[in-house]
């Protein structure tokens, strides 16, 4: 497939609307939309019964109850991450795929690298980082382990150019994967961790093998692999695809794991397929302007911008915004409450202020 990353878009406007997944972790659409595919790579969504214009959010029971405030829930910050939802540049097999579908099947392929065009996609992908200040923000990097999504997630969000003397590993060197690209620095850069929970469809496709794990740290010598605890490949199999309802299964678990991560302003760099089958769980119960900002196709080198809401109680992190007030303590109670609490007082009091 050959998509052409297109000038970047300014971000599109919030209507901060739970998209939910087993009413504990959901999304709320603040997209920024960079590029948009050419063409629909899968069968058009089907409109959910309650995503028609007139449902309301699950926070709200009736119109009355919204009384200005359609398309608005609140939830309180501690609760919510910002994620960064990147597809990897176009590889070897969009372009090969692209004139025919056979060739998926072909060794050739193997853990398929980034074309040329898709090295222009993450250089315009970096400028829009840099532009809009996103990569001041980044706490952490989460990468699927290929080569075409190490090589995008490093060129976006990793430092300059290395130098040989410097104290600090790169985080990609010179040419890494027949990339023809000169060695990326680690320097001022997020951490970067490698995660095979958000890997493409497994099985079947050789361009969704990986490399070993021993191989990888040659070439990204700063990415953190620790968390994969194979050095090959066990979860690929040549006779066996993935079914689409096993990839969003995983992006569930994939969610509940980032949910347990301290940093609050994660990017994550993916693929088309796990992208789509774990976003596809969400927005039944919002607009359907808002369900298809974050449940369409990514293009390549596309970034997406979300905010991850905890509704139950996944999350255990206490507020470090929020300040308690009354402090020193003393009576702070508004007059309703206070008349509440104890009328005979406020009567008392209230004829005391008439006799004078």
């Amino acid at each position: 497939m050959s998509i052409l990353y297109n000038t970047p878009l300014m971000p599109l406007p919030s209507q901060t609307l739970p998209l939910s997944l087993n009413n504990n972790l959901s999304f709320t659409a603040i997209s920024f939309s960079i590029s948009k595919p050419t063409r629909s790579l899968r069968p058009p969504l089907q409109r959910h019964p309650s995503s028609h214009p007139s449902s309301f959010p699950p926070c709200f029971s009736s119109l009355s109850e919204m009384d200005g405030t359609v398309g608005q829930c609140l939830y309180p910050l501690h609760r919510t991450k910002t994620i960064h939802l990147v597809r990897h540049a176009q590889g070897i097999h969009n372009v090969e795929g692209e004139k025919d579908y056979r060739a998926y099947m072909s060794e050739e392929l193997f853990d398929a690298h980034l074309t040329p065009l898709g090295w222009r996609q993450v250089d315009n992908l970096r400028k829009h980082v840099y532009e809009f200040g996103i990569n001041k923000k980044i706490e952490l990097v989460i990468v699927s382990p290929l080569l075409r999504t190490m090589q995008t997630a490093v060129g976006v969000f990793g430092g300059e150019g290395y130098t040989d003397g410097i104290n600090a590993p790169p985080l990609m060197v010179e040419n890494a994967g027949k990339s023809n690209h000169p060695a990326i620095s680690s320097l001022h850069s997020p951490p970067f961790i490698a995660v095979e929970l958000c890997r493409e469809h497994l099985g079947v496709h050789p361009c969704d093998r990986r490399r070993s794990i021993s191989e990888y740290r040659s070439i990204f010598p700063a990415i953190d692999f620790s968390l994969i605890e194979s050095d090959e490949d066990i979860l690929w199999r040549a006779d066996i695809r993935e079914k689409d309802e096993e990839v969003a299964a995983r992006g569930q678990k994939f969610l509940k794991w980032l949910w347990t991560r301290k940093e609050k302003e994660i990017a994550v760099v993916s693929h088309s397929g796990f992208l789509y089958h774990t976003l596809s769980a969400f927005g039944n119960d919002c607009y359907p302007s808002v369900k298809s900002e974050i449940c369409t196709n990514f293009a390549n080198c596309e970034l997406r911008s979300v905010v991850l809401v905890d509704r139950g109680m996944i999350g255990s992190d206490t507020t470090i915004t929020n300040y308690p007030g009354k402090n020193p303590q003393g009576l702070d109670l508004p007059s309703d409450v206070a008349e509440e609490i104890n009328p005979s007082q406020v009567i008392a009091c209230s004829g005391e202020m008439n006799q004078h």
